[in-house]
C-alpha cells in the first residue's frame, strides 16, 4: 500500500510560492494592466495530479502541461472560454455545474483537511502583452483580489505559487517568470480544500475568479504600503495623522500633501516619519462623512487616499466614537446579486448602500469575510459605520460537538493569522471600518485568541469583535446573535447578575461591564421580522446597548427559468444539490431583485433618527424633537406637518427648527385655536415627517426620514338613530338559500370563517421555544421547546376546516343562518352566527349589513393564525383604497411605520412576492374599504368597531391562503379563478422564528370571541 504526501490543495498553509506580504492597495500612478476579461477555460471532475484525479485530463497529458505558452487548448479537451471576474457555476446554464447552498452543513464530508476525489477544478489561461520597460527595473506583481477557493498560478510555464483564502487578495512576485511581449498566464481553481473547511459562511458555494485580477509594475522607488492613521482629538477638535510607510530607502525622499489642511511634509529618511499634526479638522462620521483628499509620492510612486479623521474608543461600557456613544442601526451584508453571485458591481453597490441610508441603515458588518475594496470605498464615502469581519467560519464542526474544529487546532494557526492580516492590512485605510471582527461561528480556542493578540498589537485604534468568545477572553465587546429582548434588557442593566451564555456569573459581570451589541438579530426571513421596537426601546434605555445588526440585508436568490422558460429566484435545493438548507439563504430585508420588503420600512421607523412627540397632551400643539443622531443636527431637514380629518387633509405646516445631535427640544408646531373643529365622531391625525431640505449623496431632497402620527381628540359622536330596516332583496346581495351568491352585481362566494394563513417563515420556525408556553422573561429567556406554530395550526386542524349548516332563519328583512365550523377528528369548534340585513344610509343607499359572532369551545388549546372570514371574488376585482393603517402591510408585532390615513393599491402591490409563498398583505385598523374592478369602485364596505372598540383589517390578494401554502415558489401558484378578500377580526404577529424569539405573548392570538360587522354597498 502506498500513503501519498500530503496534497497541495488539502494543505493547512495559507499559501506556498512566490505571495509576497499582504498590503493596502490604494491607487497609485504606477503602470498596471487588468487581466479581466474572457480567459481560456475548462472544468475538470477532479484535481490533475492527485490520487484520485486520474482520467480527468485528456489521455497523454500532463498535470501542468496547459500552463505552457504552447498549449494549444481545444474543445475536444474540454475547453471554452469564461469571463473573469465571474463564478463558473452562474456562467453557461449548468455546462459548468451548478451552485450548492448550505448554511452550517459542509457539502462534503468532515474529514479535515481532506476533501472528495470529485471536485470540480476549473483551468484557466489568457495571454498578456509586458510592456519592455517593465523589464528593464523594478518588480512586477500579479494580483488575485478574491478566488474561490484554492488556486495555483503558473507563468509561462512556471508555478509561482499556491494559495487560499477566497475573499482576501493574493499577490505574487512574477518579475523573474514574466518577459517582455506575449507572456501565458495560468491558473488553476479547485473547488474544495483545507481552506473550505474555513469558509463555511451562510450563503451559495460559488467557486471561481470571482474579482478582479491585475499585473502591476512595481517601480524601483515605489511604495510598497502605506497608512494614514487619522487620529482626531474630541476635546480640542484638532486632527494628526499619524504615517506608517513601507519602502526601500530608494523611495526617499517621500512627500505627505493634504491640501486643503495645508499640510506639505517632507521625509527624508524612514527615520524622519513621524506623526503630523493638522490642527483643527472636520471629523468623519456616519452621518458626517468628511473625507480630505491626501497624497503620498515617493521617487517611484505616487498614491492617492482619502483620508477620514476619527477616533474609537472604549470608556468604561462604551464604545465611543470622536467622543461620543455610537449606536448601530445596522445590517449584515453579504455579497450577492442574482445574476453575478459576489461578482461587485460598483454601480449596484453604490445603489445598494444608497438603498440602505434612505432606510435608515448606518452601519454594516461585512458578514462574514471582507468585501470588495470598493464596497468600503463607498461606505467612507457615503458615511456607514462598519465591522470588518474576516473570510472566516467553521459553522459545520458545531453538529459534532466541535470535535477536529480547526479553531483550536496548531495545525491551522498559520491560516488563522494569515487571513485576519491579509483583512486588516487591506482596509486598515479606511475611517468607516471602526471594528475588526475574527469571523464568524467557529467556536472558540487559541487560534482565535491568537488572532485577537495579533489585531492589538498591529492596530491599537480599533477594538476587536467575535461573538463566539462569549466568556468574553480575549474581545473588546461583548457581542451576542438573537438573544431575546428580556436576555438583552438583563445585559443593559446593572443590577443583574444572572448567567449568560457560555458564561460564569463572574464571565458574565465582565461581560456586563463591556460595550454591547446585537452582531445578528431579527431574523428577516419571509414575512417579518416582528419586535424591532422592542430591542430600539432598549437601547434608548440602556447606554451599554449598542444597537445591532439585522440579518441580514438582502436575499441570495439566483435568477433562473424553469424548463418552460418561466424566470424566478432560486434557493437551496432548486439545483439539485445533495444537501442543502431550502430557502434559509432568502432571509433578507431586500428581495433579490432589490425590492424593500415591509420589514426594512419598518426598520426604517424603529431607527429613525429623529422622534417626535406630543408635549402636554396630543392637542397641545407643542412637541418634543429628539434628534438620536450620533453628529449631525437637524439643520439639513424640513420637519412638515399635517391634520387630517377622517383622513382627509384640513391644515399643513413647516418647521425648521435645529436641534443638535442626541439633544431634545420643545417646539411650538402649531396653534390648536387654528386649526378647523372636526365634526362629531370624525377622527382626527397630526402626523410630522422629516425630509431632506437639499439632496444628498444617497437620496433626494424631499426624502423623508422619519415620521410620526398621534390621534388628536375630536367631539363626540351623537348617537346615531337607529337606521330604518328594508326589506334585504332591496340591497345589493342576491342568496341561494343561506349563502351568498352576488354582491353588487358580480358573483361570490358565501363568506366563510377562516382561521388558516398561509405559514410564514417563522411560523415554520422552531430556532427557539415558544413563549405561549414558558415565561419569556425567566432564563434561559429563550422560552419553552415546542414544534413550530405551523404544526400546530396543521394539528389543530386549521389548514382543513369544514363547516356545517346548523340552522337557517330567513325573512323579508332578514337571514340569520347559525354554522359549526370545526376539522376532521377534533372536537373543538366555533360556533358562528351570521346575520343579513338591510339598511338605508343617510345619503339614502341601501347597505348589506353582515354580522357575523364567532363562538370557539374550550376545546382549542393553542394560537390561532388570524379569525376572520373568506370571500372569494371574481378575477377582475383588481385593487383597493381603503382608510386605516398603511400603506403596506401590517401585523401585531409589526405595524410602528404604518399611519393612518386614505391608501390605495392594486392587486399585486397589496400583497409581497416572497421567494417562498406565504401570509403577507394584512392591512389593519380599517375604517373603509373600496374594491375595484378595472381600476374602478365596484364594493364599498364599512367596518365596524366591536364592542371594545377594535378594528378589523383585510387581505386582498389573487391566491388563498391554502393556494400559497402548497407553493414552494411563485412560479407554482395556480392561475386564479378567483380572487380573495379575508376580513379579518384578528392576526397572530410575526416574530422571527425561523432563527429568533417567538412572538411576544402580546402580539400573539389566542382563541377567542370576536364579532364582525361589514356594511357592503355597491359604487
Amino acid at each position: 500500500m502506498t500513503l501519498h504526501s500530503p496534497l497541495p490543495h488539502e494543505s493547512t498553509a495559507p499559501w506556498s510560492g512566490r505571495v509576497d506580504p499582504p498590503r493596502s492597495a490604494p491607487a497609485g500612478d504606477t503602470p498596471r494592466l487588468s487581466l479581466d476579461g474572457t480567459w481560456g477555460f475548462r472544468l475538470l471532475a477532479g484535481v490533475p495530479g492527485s490520487p484520485g484525479g486520474h482520467g480527468v485530463l485528456p489521455h497523454g497529458e500532463a498535470p501542468a502541461d496547459f500552463a505552457q505558452p504552447g498549449y494549444a487548448p481545444s474543445s475536444a479537451a474540454g475547453w471554452g472560454e469564461l469571463p473573469v471576474p465571474a463564478h463558473w457555476v452562474l456562467e453557461g446554464d449548468g455546462a459548468h455545474g451548478r451552485p450548492i447552498y448550505t448554511n452550517v452543513q459542509f457539502p462534503f464530508p468532515v474529514d479535515p483537511p481532506h476533501v472528495p476525489d470529485e471536485n470540480p477544478t476549473g483551468d484557466y489561461r489568457r495571454e498578456v502583452d509586458v510592456p519592455e520597460a517593465w523589464a528593464e527595473s523594478g518588480r512586477v506583481l500579479l494580483r488575485f483580489d478574491g478566488v474561490e477557493s484554492f488556486f495555483t498560478v503558473w507563468v509561462n510555464g512556471v508555478e509561482v505559487g499556491s494559495a487560499s483564502g477566497s475573499r482576501l487578495a493574493h499577490e505574487y512576485d512574477v518579475t523573474d517568470a514574466v518577459r517582455p511581449g506575449a507572456n501565458t498566464v495560468a491558473v488553476r481553481v479547485v473547488q474544495w480544500s483545507a481552506a473550505s473547511y474555513l469558509e463555511d459562511q451562510d450563503q451559495w458555494w460559488l467557486p471561481g475568479i470571482f474579482r478582479d485580477v491585475t499585473l502591476l509594475h512595481r517601480p524601483v522607488g515605489a511604495l510598497d504600503d502605506v497608512w494614514l492613521d487619522a487620529d482626531f482629538d474630541p476635546a480640542t477638535q484638532d486632527g494628526v495623522l499619524v504615517p506608517e510607510v513601507r519602502a526601500d530607502d530608494a523611495a526617499y525622499p517621500v512627500r505627505l500633501r493634504v491640501p486643503e489642511l495645508g499640510v506639505d511634509v517632507v521625509w527624508a529618511s524612514p527615520e524622519d516619519v513621524a506623526p503630523v499634526a493638522v490642527g483643527a479638522v472636520e471629523p468623519w462620521s456616519a452621518e458626517e462623512p468628511n473625507l480630505y483628499d491626501a497624497t503620498v509620492a515617493s521617487a517611484g510612486e505616487t498614491v492617492t487616499l482619502r483620508v477620514g479623521f476619527r477616533r474609537v474608543e472604549i470608556v468604561g461600557d462604551r464604545l465611543l466614537v470622536n467622543g461620543r456613544r455610537v449606536t448601530f442601526s445596522g445590517v449584515n451584508r453579504h455579497e450577492t446579486h442574482p445574476d453575478r453571485g459576489r461578482v461587485f458591481d460598483e454601480q449596484h453597490a453604490r445603489r445598494d448602500l444608497a438603498q440602505m441610508k434612505q432606510h435608515n441603515v448606518n452601519a454594516i458588518r461585512t458578514s462574514h469575510y471582507p468585501p470588495h475594496p470598493g464596497l468600503l470605498d463607498l461606505a467612507d464615502e457615503l458615511g456607514l459605520w462598519v465591522i470588518l469581519e474576516t473570510d472566516l467560519e467553521t459553522h459545520g464542526f458545531e453538529a459534532g460537538g466541535w470535535v477536529g474544529n480547526p479553531s483550536d487546532d496548531p495545525r491551522w494557526r498559520d491560516a488563522y493569522l494569515d487571513r485576519v492580516r491579509r483583512t486588516v492590512e487591506r482596509d486598515k485605510n479606511h475611517p468607516s471600518i471602526v471594528l475588526w471582527s475574527l469571523g464568524n461561528e467557529s467556536g472558540t480556542g487559541s487560534n482565535l485568541a491568537a488572532m485577537a493578540e495579533w489585531v492589538h498589537h498591529r492596530d491599537p485604534s480599533r477594538p476587536v469583535h467575535y461573538e463566539g468568545d462569549y466568556a468574553g477572553e480575549y474581545t473588546d465587546v461583548y457581542s451576542r446573535m438573537y438573544s431575546t429582548v428580556p436576555e438583552t434588557e438583563s445585559i443593559g442593566r446593572d443590577d443583574v447578575l444572572s448567567p449568560l451564555l457560555g458564561c460564569s456569573v463572574a464571565d458574565s459581570a465582565r461581560q456586563r461591564s463591556k460595550p454591547f451589541l446585537l452582531c445578528e438579530y431579527a431574523h428577516a426571513m419571509g414575512n417579518g421580522p416582528g419586535a424591532l421596537d422592542q430591542y430600539r426601546e432598549l437601547v434608548d434605555t440602556h447606554p451599554r446597548l449598542h444597537g445591532g445588526f439585522i440579518w441580514e440585508w438582502r436575499d441570495h436568490g439566483i435568477r433562473t427559468t424553469t424548463p418552460d422558460g418561466t424566470p424566478y429566484f432560486a434557493y437551496g435545493g432548486d439545483f439539485g444539490e445533495v444537501v442543502h438548507d431550502g430557502n434559509f439563504v432568502m432571509d433578507g430585508m431586500v428581495l433579490s431583485d432589490d425590492t424593500p420588503s415591509p420589514g426594512l420600512t419598518e426598520f426604517w421607523h424603529v431607527e429613525r433618527p429623529v422622534v417626535v412627540r406630543p408635549v402636554d397632551g396630543p392637542a397641545s400643539g407643542s412637541v418634543e424633537i429628539w434628534n438620536r443622531r450620533h453628529t449631525a443636527d437637524t439643520a439639513d431637514l424640513v420637519l412638515r406637518w399635517r391634520v387630517e380629518h377622517d383622513g382627509e387633509v384640513v391644515a399643513s405646516g413647516e418647521d425648521g427648527a435645529s436641534v443638535a445631535a442626541g439633544e431634545r427640544a420643545v417646539a411650538g408646531l402649531l396653534d390648536p385655536a387654528s386649526l378647523p373643529e372636526a365634526s362629531r365622531g370624525a377622527e382626527a391625525f397630526l402626523t410630522v415627517e422629516l425630509a431632506l431640505r437639499e439632496t444628498a449623496s444617497w437620496a433626494d431632497a424631499g426624502h423623508v426620514v422619519a415620521r410620526d402620527q398621534w390621534a388628536l381628540p375630536t367631539p363626540a359622536a351623537v348617537r346615531a338613530p337607529r337606521r330604518a330596516g328594508v326589506a334585504l332583496a332591496d340591497a345589493p346581495v342576491a342568496f341561494r338559500g343561506p349563502e351568498l351568491v352576488n354582491l353588487a352585481g358580480a358573483d361570490v362566494s358565501a363568506p366563510r370563517v377562516e382561521l388558516w394563513r398561509a405559514p410564514t417563515d417563522n411560523d415554520q420556525g422552531a430556532a427557539m421555544g415558544s413563549y405561549d408556553v414558558g415565561d419569556p422573561t425567566a432564563m434561559p429567556w429563550r422560552g419553552m421547546p415546542a414544534p413550530p406554530v405551523a404544526d400546530r395550526w396543521r394539528r389543530q386542524g386549521l389548514d382543513r376546516l369544514t363547516h356545517r349548516t346548523v340552522a337557517v332563519e330567513q325573512t323579508a328583512d332578514r337571514l340569520r343562518v347559525l354554522r359549526r365550523v370545526s376539522a376532521a377528528q377534533s372536537r373543538a369548534s366555533i360556533a358562528v352566527e351570521e346575520t343579513w340585513t338591510a339598511e338605508r344610509s343617510a345619503s339614502g343607499v341601501v347597505e348589506a349589513v353582515l354580522r357575523v359572532v364567532m363562538t370557539p369551545d374550550d376545546r382549542w388549546d393553542d394560537v390561532w393564525p388570524r379569525i376572520g372570514v373568506h370571500l372569494a371574488l371574481p378575477t377582475d376585482v383588481d385593487g383597493a383604497g381603503w382608510f386605516g393603517l398603511g400603506p403596506h402591510d401590517s401585523y401585531p408585532d409589526v405595524r410602528g411605520s404604518v399611519v393612518v390615513g386614505r391608501h390605495r393599491a392594486g392587486i399585486d402591490d397589496l400583497s409581497v412576492p416572497y421567494a417562498r409563498p406565504q401570509e403577507s398583505g394584512h392591512r389593519s385598523e380599517v375604517r373603509e374599504l373600496v374594491l375595484e374592478r378595472g381600476g374602478r369602485p365596484w364594493a364599498g364596505v364599512t367596518l365596524g368597531r366591536d364592542a371594545r372598540g377594535r378594528l378589523p383589517g383585510f387581505t386582498l390578494a389573487r391566491h388563498s391562503a391554502h393556494e400559497l401554502a402548497a407553493a414552494a415558489h411563485p412560479h407554482e401558484l395556480p392561475e386564479p379563478s378567483s380572487h380573495h378578500l379575508y376580513v379579518d377580526a384578528a392576526q397572530h404577529g410575526l416574530g422571527s422564528r425561523a432563527c429568533g424569539p417567538d412572538v411576544w405573548p402580546t402580539a400573539m392570538l389566542r382563541p377567542q370571541a370576536r364579532t364582525l360587522e361589514l356594511r357592503w354597498r355597491a359604487l
